[in-house]
């Protein structure tokens, strides 16, 4: 990792071409010890800057660490999680709140976000996109075609949906147990985007440590202008047998005792009736269905998100009606 940055600012790097075309945004470090992303950025950043890359439509905008502080500290977050509960405060209240402000704004600027990311387990990469063309208060979506076809071009095969349905699902049972919770808690920077018309994909680009990973960010940066059109470069092909799992379920943990059956990874297949995890009483909680583990934490605090539910969903696949 290089030198640490300043947590007083910012470093925004934009590249603005002379012709029209798309505005995108590339964040990494979202939380900061997801470094794949401020990696392929910065690579990214020295080839422009010596000419073996051009952009010549539109606007690149790049963000290397977007939370400083977390990034610093070499863990997720700094006084609280980024990517959670974003908006724009006159009252700010801790260090994201003022990175909030500033990225708020700055994603409204634009067309277009990648978001890159990486996780704890061992994993392939995978993509997170939105919903479907809806129109309701909980996510708006108008361009969901578009975000899918930047999604299928990044180099990966696994896509997930459901992200803020399934959450809104769960603030809706922790409510009903008297717990405080707002819908808007799952609000990040893609949510944060598509509320503002714009479209956006997150890239979790493989394991935090993992060699590749910088690699799968930086040639999905690439493969996005290439198909925006931003670069002199072939766009590239679209996943030709992408799989796609759908969120359904959130599970939060209700007593610091509950303890997982086993030591699961995201995307570890589940069997119906398979077990899952114990609860503090006794109780034991099993899969309703075929499909998949995802997310799970096994040091999730009480009340919060323990583990999430999938099912594969038939959308970006060639036989959908969709």
């Amino acid at each position: 990792m290089s030198e640490l940055p300043n947590i007083n600012s910012i470093a925004i790097h934009q590249f603005a071409s002379l012709g029209a075309g798309p505005k995108l945004i590339v964040l990494g470090a979202v939380h900061g010890n997801e470094v794949c992303g401020t990696q392929a950025i910065r690579r990214l950043i020295r080839e422009i800057e010596s000419g073996a890359v051009c952009i010549h439509r539109g606007s690149l905008t790049l963000v290397p660490v977007t939370n400083p502080l977390a990034y610093q500290f070499k863990r997720r977050h700094g006084d609280r999680n980024l990517n959670r509960n974003m908006r724009l405060t006159h009252t700010p209240q801790d260090y994201e709140d003022h990175v909030a402000n500033m990225l708020c704004p700055l994603l409204q600027a634009h067309d277009v976000l990648l978001d890159l990311h990486s996780f704890h387990a061992p994993g392939r990469p995978f993509a997170l996109i939105g919903s479907r063309n809806n129109v309701g208060d909980l996510e708006t979506v108008g361009k969901a075609d578009a975000e899918e076809a930047i999604a299928l071009r990044l180099g990966v095969d696994r896509f997930v949906e459901g992200w803020l349905e399934t959450y809104a699902k769960g603030v809706e049972e922790r409510q009903q147990r008297g717990v405080d919770a707002c819908v808007d808690y799952g609000v990040g920077t893609t949510e944060t985007m598509r509320r503002s018309g714009g479209i956006a994909v997150t890239l979790e680009c493989g394991q935090h440590d993992e060699g590749a990973a910088p690699e799968v960010a930086y040639q999905a940066i690439l493969n996005t202008l290439a198909h925006l059109g931003m670069v002199h470069q072939v766009a590239p092909a679209a996943a030709m047998q992408p799989e796609t799992i759908r969120l359904y379920q959130v599970v939060d943990r209700l007593h610091p005792e509950d303890r997982f059956s086993k030591d699961w990874c995201s995307f570890d297949i589940i069997k119906r009736g398979e077990p899952i995890a114990c609860r503090h009483d006794g109780s034991t909680v099993l899969a309703d269905r075929d499909g998949w583990i995802v997310f799970p934490n096994p040091a999730a605090l009480v009340n919060q998100e323990w583990f999430y539910l999938a099912e594969a969903s038939d959308r970006l696949s060639s036989d959908s009606e969709d």
